[in-house]
């Protein structure tokens, strides 16, 4: 078990958050987000690839931040849910391999087995790497991704929850781990609204 400082994520996943963004925005979006969070020193020099405990949740809150003042706060939302889905690319690439998610056995499994397996699989890997907490509650309907100290609204005030990135993330995680099918995927409470954890709720029949 990773011993992590409370509030940083390792630089191999601010890195991918950034190449995420850099996909999305372009490179010239991406330095004008970086300027306008305050995070220069990032521009056309992403973290290193390595588990270095040095992204503070601050830098991921101010690129949020920045995307809303940017484009909006419903526009930057919905870029942010975009970026979200575009990190599991590169998330896949630098930790796929030690989450198991790509084993035969594993892709043989039945769809909820599956859903299941995997989202314990991407929330072990927050609650190891990073100082994030993920706890799942799970029923027959629904699948609750419960986040303590929430790095996406770290410090912020908001009247809607506004963890974009993390929805976007799990939208595309379940996309991947079904095979191809689109599940409801909406974040229900958030610390930014005053409630106690960010609280996305997943409904474990797909749409399509």
């Amino acid at each position: 078990m990773n011993s992590a400082p409370i509030n940083y994520f390792p630089n191999r996943m601010g890195r991918i958050m950034l190449l995420a963004m850099e996909e999305i925005l372009g490179h010239q979006g991406v330095n004008a987000i970086l300027n306008l969070a305050h995070l220069p020193d990032y521009i056309d020099q992403f973290p290193a690839a390595n588990l270095d405990l040095q992204f503070p949740f601050e830098h991921i809150a101010r690129l949020q931040v920045a995307l809303e003042y940017a484009y909006g706060p419903r526009a930057g939302r919905g870029l942010a849910m975009r970026v979200g889905r575009a990190c599991l690319k590169y998330g896949l690439r630098e930790f796929g391999p030690g989450l198991g998610l790509n084993d035969p056995a594993f892709r043989m499994l039945p769809l909820q087995p599956r859903l299941k397996a995997g989202c314990e699989a991407i929330a072990g890997l927050f609650n190891q790497f990073t100082g994030q907490r993920v706890r799942l509650d799970m029923d027959e309907k629904y699948i609750s991704w419960q986040i303590e100290r929430c790095p996406l609204c770290w410090e912020r005030h908001s009247d809607a929850p506004c963890c974009a990135m993390a929805v976007g993330l799990l939208q595309e995680s379940l996309y991947w781990l079904s095979g191809g099918k689109y599940f409801l995927v909406e974040e229900k409470k958030c610390i930014a609204c005053g409630d106690s954890t960010c609280t996305i709720v997943i409904d474990r029949t797909p749409m399509s």
